[in-house]
């Protein structure tokens, strides 16, 4: 769907302000499931803290994509977060089959919500974990990487997704990660990537992180390989402070890390951009507990805690969670996190229960503390020099039955004689099958041929087109062709593997 907001209307967002009565504008949809129940506990907390809120409701989820709307929101609800930059948004259900976009996806990419933060903290005694010191931030990249979802079928049996990632994109998330932790007195930002695979777009922001991290010299920064990382996580979660990481990645360690520290219930999380942010629980609708007042609403409640110090109102943040705290600590909890010998209470008698102890702070855990009226981060654009590119050649992705190597390098070597850009190599499946393949290499109907000049930046349009034009001639079924670029001489693309 089209970006329902303009750059006009972008341009004149900033953070949550408050109206002329002191109120601060927020939109608030109640979602599916257990949405409106938990909805419902957070919004009284809240009015019973003093949280100065002007809310406008909106409708979004189940409802909405019956009505036909496939991302399952509609211009009425585009319209009030255009006023307040402010969504306040339970779980929703989305349908499943083809058909149905993500409605999270589509409101952070189309306002710009480029940092998803998730504080994953223990809680112990009150709440069992094995790890009662844990206490970590995840930071994720919320707009690029897989979740740009550009995906194709382009052999009977072959699909493919592309992997976005930008160096603006990687530039703002990691400044964000670190402004983070130096708001917030942490001493460690780590970086999670698999570089040492994926070597031009994870290598990119390893790249970015290790320049971010030269302006910040009192953090600590270190990097991990994602898979040893997240094993480090699960295990040691009290050697990391604040992870950053691109999207795919921090989806799921940001899960991990929630549960590790005693429940997925408890977790909120905030989307952060630059002229609006979103707030929510990180758990889902949980149809089947839906209409029977056993749901936990802490997720969404801390949320809406992190949706206070974004609009100043940290005072009113503090107090809240401060309230939430105590109660824990006096065994109070839901079904999820009822104490042993102590019967579990309702939605509703959770949410009367922390409002009986606001002002009061805990005792064993430790109180928070949040800025009032502090101001929001602010990312202006990095000045760059300009790259001279040029090309080396082109990669060309083709279907073909034949699963001989030798047979597709035998056609494409005649077809291409004496053009400019010559045969080099052939893959499959992103491993190099010719010159010098194996026999015992499983392939595919999906193959890529590698064609570049003699020398390095010696190729252009014309010699692709030229290339392209012969190959179809010779009935070659090329399905994408990729150029292979130089950027101020540096090649802008990996080698097959096994090259």
């Amino acid at each position: 769907m089209p970006n329902p907001l303009s750059n006009d209307a972008l341009e004149a967002l900033a953070p949550g302000a408050p109206s002329a009565g002191g109120a601060v504008p927020i939109t608030v949809a109640r979602g599916d499931g257990i949405g409106p129940e938990i909805t419902d506990a957070t919004l009284r907390i809240l009015e019973a803290a003093g949280a100065r809120l002007a809310v406008e409701e909106v409708q979004i989820g189940e409802a909405v994509y019956a009505r036909g709307h496939s991302a399952g929101i509609e211009p009425d609800a585009w319209e009030s977060l255009r006023r307040t930059r402010v969504f306040l948004k339970a779980p929703i259900t989305t349908p499943q089959g083809g058909g149905f976009k993500s409605l999270n996806v589509t409101v952070r990419k189309s306002l710009g919500l480029f940092a998803n933060v998730r504080p994953c903290v223990a809680y112990a005694p009150f709440v069992p974990t094995r790890h009662p010191g844990m206490d970590v931030v995840i930071i994720r990249e919320n707009e690029e990487d897989l979740y740009a979802g550009i995906e194709h079928r382009q052999t009977r049996e072959v699909t493919q997704t592309l992997k976005l990632i930008s160096r603006p994109g990687c530039e703002r998330i990691n400044r964000y990660a670190f402004e983070y932790a130096r708001r917030h007195g942490r001493s460690k930002v780590t970086c999670f990537t698999k570089d040492n695979i994926m070597k031009l777009t994870d290598g990119l922001f390893h790249k970015v992180f290790d320049e971010v991290a030269a302006d910040y010299p009192e953090i600590t920064a270190e990097h991990w390989i994602v898979d040893i990382g997240a094993a480090k996580l699960a295990d040691t979660p009290e050697a990391f402070d604040v992870v950053v990481m691109p999207n795919l990645y921090g989806d799921i360690l940001s899960d991990v890390a929630a549960q590790i520290a005693g429940s997925v219930g408890l977790a909120g999380s905030a989307n952060i951009g630059e002229h609006a942010a979103m707030f929510e629980a990180i758990h889902g609708s949980a149809p089947r507990r839906a209409g029977q007042d056993l749901a936990n609403p802490s997720g969404m409640l801390l949320g809406a805690v992190m949706m206070l110090v974004h609009i100043g109102q940290g005072d009113v943040a503090a107090r809240v969670h401060n309230a939430w705290l105590a109660t824990l600590e006096e065994g109070i909890g839901t079904y999820d996190i009822a104490r042993e010998g102590r019967s579990p209470v309702g939605t509703r008698a959770f949410a009367d229960a922390v409002i009986e102890r606001i002002g009061r702070v805990p005792q064993t855990l430790a109180p928070v503390e949040y800025p009032v009226g502090q101001e929001p981060m602010t990312f202006p654009a990095v000045s760059r020099g300009t790259e001279v590119r040029t090309m080396d050649g082109v990669d060309v992705f083709i279907a073909s039955d034949d699963r001989d190597p030798q047979a597709l390098a035998d056609i494409l070597t005649r077809a291409t004689e004496g053009l400019r850009l010559q045969l080099s190599m052939i893959s499959n499946r992103g491993l190099k099958v010719w010159p010098g393949g194996m026999p015992e290499t499983f392939c595919t109907d999906h193959w890529r041929a590698r064609f570049q000049s003699a020398e390095p930046g010696g190729a252009d349009r014309r010699h692709v087109l030229e290339l392209l034009s012969h190959l179809d001639t010779a009935g070659v079924d090329f399905v994408k062709t990729e150029g292979l670029y130089r950027f101020d001489g540096e090649p802008g693309y990996s080698l097959g593997q096994g090259q």
